[in-house]
């Protein structure tokens, strides 16, 4: 029996998109069942075509399948993700996680792990308070926050950030050393899963 992991994510330029396959493919290496699930566009096509990159990430995870309630309810476990705008979640993210409000009250989300991970231009450019407000988030669902620690070497390996998985995208795309602490996100978050749910765990 294996739990499933929903990782749900906003991304403009494809930051983020990275960080959320990575964090995938670790929770799928701990054996989770995982939707890995983007959230609409609100951005007016004018700016999206004001920046190239912008457009062609749109473009080219245009087969991404777009995030529903059906998936928190599906899910186990929960991942998400969302660059940073002004130290806080990206209005995309944010107007999905507020359609969750009949879940919420159902308590659909409660006791399960959690986790976040974002992506700001400069190293110290909002990515620790863009995980905590959207901690904030996790505390309403009443979900027990998964943060990665400094509970293995990837974590310093990628800048230190124990809030969770961070990028700097001025540095360009997330290189291995960023992907492999999402990868351990990932696989840490499921390890918990597996322990909240009663199942074994080595």
């Amino acid at each position: 029996m294996s739990v499933k992991v929903a990782v749900v994510y906003y991304s403009s330029t494809g930051a983020v998109h990275q960080l959320a396959r990575a964090l995938a493919e670790g929770a799928e290496k701990e054996g989770a069942e995982v939707r890995l699930r983007r959230v609409p566009e609100l951005a007016p096509d004018a700016a999206i075509d004001a920046n190239p990159a912008w457009r062609a990430h749109v473009e080219a995870t245009a087969d991404v399948e777009v995030a529903a309630l059906e998936d928190l309810e599906w899910a186990d476990a929960y991942a998400l993700g969302s660059p940073t705008r002004f130290g806080n979640v990206a209005a995309q993210l944010k107007q999905f996680v507020d359609t969750t409000g009949g879940l919420w009250q159902r308590g659909v989300m409660a006791d399960k792990a959690a986790t976040g991970f974002t992506s700001a231009h400069n190293p110290h450019g909002g990515n620790e308070s863009t995980l905590l407000a959207l901690y904030n988030t996790f505390h309403h669902w009443g979900s027990v926050i998964v943060s990665p620690g400094f509970t293995d070497p990837a974590v310093y390996a990628a800048g230190g950030n124990p809030y969770g998985t961070a990028h700097p995208a001025a540095n360009g795309a997330p290189a291995e050393n960023v992907l492999a602490a999402a990868r351990y996100q990932g696989a840490r978050l499921t390890t918990i899963a597996k322990r909240l749910k009663g199942l074994a765990v080595d």
